[in-house]
């Protein structure tokens, strides 16, 4: 990989995108590397995933501008679509994901931070969809993810004015989960990716299936699956160390089986 480095830390996969000269724009062989690595981690099975970018100045500042500049209409597809898989494994995969955000994510930056789990912001990440103003629009999910995390009206907003918003405002919109010191996100996502690695890591994906089905489905067909994902824990030796553990006031052994 030229761009992405995965390090991986008891149990905690550390995912940066590295493209410092470039503030870690995303051009088609930055978002294939992610798309790549996150493949290569879901075999892996490790317990959480953060997502960062290299540098203090840019999580990530969008696509490369001069890359798309010269995109014809089929070629703009084709990235949207590689966005599209990539983000879909961020998003639906089962490791829960963390953005970490320093400076700027704007553009497909915003994007992935959406396309995780929990966002993670530093007291100086810029969020924003400047698209707009390019004569184009957010095309690695943005017009989905967004509405969807904050709602329409809001969101239209937003997309629609291109305008930057800073981590304390973001943290209103209900953007990112919560907002800490300049440099400080990449300790504080891992932090959290430790204390979900403490739980049952087969309860915790089957809890991200769940939780993320709500967003697909009807209030009673999600109730349904919750059921079978509920049910299906009960055959597994998680399930039954983690209570038996209970009972024994003692801190459970989980082996993920």
């Amino acid at each position: 990989m030229d761009y992405v480095r995965v390090e991986r830390e008891n149990g905690v996969a550390v995912m940066t995108i590295d493209r410092q000269e470039k503030l870690n724009a995303l051009d088609r062989q930055v978002v294939e590397e992610i798309g790549q690595s996150l493949l290569e981690l879901e075999a892996e099975e490790p317990r959480a995933i953060v997502v960062t970018g290299a540098g203090e100045r840019a999580f990530i500042a969008g696509a490369d501008i001069r890359a798309m500049s010269v995109m014809d209409p089929i070629e703009a597809k084709r990235f949207s679509e590689i966005g599209h898989a990539a983000m879909a494994l961020l998003d639906k995969g089962p490791v829960p994901t963390i953005a970490a955000v320093n400076g700027f994510a704007l553009g497909g930056g915003c994007e992935v931070a959406l396309a995780c789990d929990v966002r993670i912001a530093a007291q100086n990440a810029t969020f924003g969809f400047p698209e707009v103003g390019l004569g184009i629009l957010p095309g690695m999910g943005g017009t989905q993810r967004l509405p969807r995390l904050i709602g329409p009206v809001l969101a239209k907003e937003l997309i629609f004015t291109g305008r930057r918003i800073g981590a304390d405002e973001a943290r209103e919109l209900g953007l990112v989960n919560r907002v800490v010191g300049q440099g400080e996100a990449l300790s504080a996502a891992k932090e959290l990716a430790a204390e979900i690695s403490a739980n049952g890591p087969l309860a915790v994906r089957h809890a991200k299936a769940a939780a993320s089905r709500a967003l697909d489905v009807d209030l009673v067909s999600g109730l349904e699956y919750e059921a079978d994902q509920f049910a299906l824990l009960f055959a597994s030796e998680d399930a039954r160390e983690g209570m038996t553990a209970f009972g024994e006031r003692r801190k459970p052994k989980f082996e993920g089986r």
